[in-house]
C-alpha cells in the first residue's frame, strides 16, 4: 500500500491528487462546489484517508469536476491497495445522522458494479446538484473496481442523507482496505488473485 500522486488534466478539468490509504483523515480539498468539498472532507476524515485535491473547472460544469474527482479518486484508491493481499475485502456499514440513515456495502472484488437507492426531494443542496451524487459513486466504483450498492434506508432532508451516505461509504472503504491479520500476506479469494 503506497501513496499515490496523480493528475487528471482534460478540455473540461484540471484535477491534482496526492491520496494516503493509511492517512490519519488529513485533507486539503478544493473544488468549486463548497457542498462538494465538505462531502470529500467526510470521505477524508471518516475513511482516515489523507486527501490533497485541487479540481480547476476549465467548463463550468459541475458534473464534469465530481465525475473526473471520482475518477482521480477511484484510481487513487485501486493503485494505493496494489495487488490487494491481506484486506479484509468486505465491509458493509449502516450510518445514522439525524433524520437520515444509510447503508454501504462493498466488495472490493475487481470486478466494477454500483447500485445506488436514493429518494432526494430537492434537485440541489447549497450549490450541488443532487444528481450527481449517484454519478459520483458509479464512477467511483467503475475506476476502484469495487463492487457498490449504497442506500439511503431513511430521511428526509437531502443534505444529512447524502452526507450519510458519504460517512457510511468512507467507513465502508476504510474497513474493507484495513489488513486482516488471520490472512495477512494473502490473497482474499479462493482464486488466489483479485
Amino acid at each position: 500500500m503506497q501513496i499515490v500522486e496523480t493528475s487528471r488534466n482534460t478540455k473540461e478539468t484540471e484535477i491534482s491528487l496526492k491520496f494516503n490509504l493509511k492517512g490519519s483523515g488529513q485533507n486539503k480539498i478544493d473544488t468549486p462546489l463548497k457542498f462538494f468539498n465538505h462531502m470529500l472532507e467526510q470521505l477524508s476524515y471518516h475513511g482516515k484517508f489523507d486527501i490533497q485535491l485541487c479540481a480547476k473547472s476549465l467548463d463550468f460544469d459541475p458534473h464534469h469536476i465530481v465525475e473526473d474527482v471520482a475518477i482521480v479518486l477511484g484510481n487513487a484508491f485501486r493503485e494505493s491497495l496494489g495487488d490487494k493481499r491481506g484486506i479484509v475485502r468486505y465491509a458493509s456499514v449502516f450510518l445514522p445522522m439525524d433524520d437520515a440513515l444509510c447503508h454501504c456495502a462493498l466488495d472490493i472484488s475487481g470486478r466494477a458494479y454500483c447500485k445506488c437507492s436514493f429518494v432526494l426531494k430537492d434537485e440541489r443542496t447549497s450549490d450541488f446538484e443532487t444528481v450527481l451524487v449517484p454519478h459520483f459513486y458509479n464512477t467511483f466504483a467503475q475506476n476502484a473496481g469495487i463492487t457498490l450498492h449504497i442506500r439511503q434506508i431513511d430521511g428526509y432532508d437531502t443534505h444529512h442523507i447524502i452526507e450519510a451516505s458519504f460517512k457510511a461509504f468512507a467507513r465502508a472503504l476504510r474497513a474493507a482496505s484495513s489488513i486482516d491479520e488471520a490472512s495477512v500476506g494473502e490473497f482474499p479469494s479462493t482464486k488466489g488473485v483479485l
